[in-house]
């Protein structure tokens, strides 16, 4: 039996309307209405905030991009709860919005989604990567990063990189408590980046940190530093020798020229601490996010699409109730727009952006990080087409594809406990008399 530590913590946290407005095929409306969904204050909202804010800026300044008409945002802020995340959509659903962008959490994107297929109204998400959202469940729910599902067959691969075969041992449970009685070494994060540092910190404290252990966390712990840096060294001496993923985003003048903008963009706000706000992947993938809605909307437009929208019959009953909810109408070009959204197949700042039949962005792809002293070093990367090597993927797509073991690369790493040579992913469990011999907080 195989025995990888996976810990995953989940919780839930998380003008004018175009009202009744039809166009025809030669007059285009002024303005169409949009929503993003988003907690203003978590790690991947305040940077997704003024990335969402500069792309509309961007589109609307462009006439040729939606030939004059333009996007009207309209932002809520689910306070990282999925009950106001809810809520909130539901008042997206009142103001004729023709797309959301968001939610920002998969957990509310799961009940939301009902909510979209109902009204016919897409939900386009650059973090909800759950990847039992991408499924004929959810027609409407449309992923604009990478599955979760590419991220784990990276981690898989990795872990298999390194030669951590089968170890021996019982069922056990998610508790650091009992990894640190077991003989697995090779622990996986994947949890909220508000969470993911408590971990490494009680991890430290009962000595899980030291040569031996093997720690990978999924991107949430490249978010977390690439928004936050710099990061007290405290708090970095916690994360020291670990590898983490992040979604790549190949180098490109439109990437360079977006990021050499962020400064100003966030003049004046703050990250942890006094630390200005840096650019996380996050941030690429939700200003790419808004082109490419813009880029469908052009074309649901050009193909003679109307803004237009009527009552939901079902709802007809709930006529008079203190929620209102007779008052979310169905998106008449809810399903034309859907389509156009999945034919979008243009280049943004993460790259190129085309769906496969599937749903999900062609050539999933991520960096395998090591965390180092007070920074990061990168020492491989990931694609779902080559597996790893130590080579961007985009000059492997040219050759045909290769997973054999020969051609498996990353450079070498520094593990926990400042070691370079790779941890064996196992010990013989240690005997600890009671817990309170190395949990002085207990009892």
């Amino acid at each position: 039996m195989k025995i990888i530590w996976i810990l995953v913590l989940v919780a839930c946290f998380n003008g004018v309307c175009l009202n009744g407005v039809t166009t025809n095929e030669t007059t285009r409306p002024p303005f169409v209405n949009i929503g993003a969904l988003l907690a203003y204050d978590s790690t991947i909202g305040k940077v997704a905030k003024v990335a969402l804010q500069a792309a509309v800026d961007d589109v609307n300044s462009d006439p040729s991009v939606l030939g004059g008409t333009k996007l009207r945002l309209l932002m809520q802020n689910s306070n990282n709860s999925g009950f106001l995340g809810i809520i909130e959509s539901l008042k997206f659903m009142e103001t004729d919005t023709v797309a959301i962008v968001g939610p920002q959490s998969s957990v509310t994107a799961h009940v939301i989604s009902f909510v979209a297929n109902e009204l016919q109204v897409p939900l386009l998400s650059y973090s909800s990567t759950d990847p039992t959202l991408a499924s004929l469940q959810f027609p409407y729910f449309i992923m604009t990063s990478r599955n979760d599902l590419y991220q784990m067959a990276a981690i898989a691969e990795i872990v298999e990189y390194y030669g951590w075969r089968e170890q021996p041992g019982d069922d056990i449970t998610d508790l650091l408590v009992k990894v640190a009685l077991s003989e697995s070494r090779i622990l996986v994060v994947h949890t909220f980046s508000s969470w993911g540092p408590d971990v490494f910190s009680v991890a430290q404290h009962l000595g899980m940190m030291g040569p031996g252990y093997v720690w990978i966390a999924t991107n949430w712990l490249s978010t977390h530093l690439e928004t936050n840096s710099p990061l007290p060294s405290d708090t970095m001496d916690d994360f020291q020798g670990v590898l983490t993923l992040r979604m790549y985003t190949p180098d490109s003048e439109l990437k360079r020229k977006f990021i050499s903008r962020w400064s100003n963009m966030t003049s004046g706000t703050t990250g942890y601490g006094p630390n200005p706000i840096g650019l996380s992947t996050y941030g690429l993938y939700a200003y790419d996010t808004v082109w490419l809605l813009a880029r469908a909307i052009n074309a649901f437009l050009d193909q003679g699409g109307n803004i237009s929208f009527s009552g939901n019959s079902r709802l007809a009953n709930l006529s008079g109730e203190r929620l209102h909810l007779d008052a979310m109408n169905i998106f008449n070009g809810g399903k034309m727009l859907r389509e156009k959204i999945l034919q979008v197949n243009m280049t943004g700042v993460t790259g190129q952006l085309k769906f496969n039949p599937d749903g999900n962005l062609i050539n999933p792809a991520y960096e395998v990080i090591n965390v180092i002293g007070s920074g990061i070093r990168k020492i491989g990367y990931w694609s779902n087409y080559s597996g790893l090597s130590e080579v961007p993927p985009e000059k492997l797509y040219s050759s045909p594809p290769n997973r054999s073991s020969s051609s498996q690369k990353l450079y070498s790493a520094i593990w926990p406990g400042q070691t370079v040579q790779t941890p064996r992913g196992w010990v013989f469990p240690k005997q600890w008399k009671t817990f309170e011999n190395w949990c002085p907080e207990s009892g």
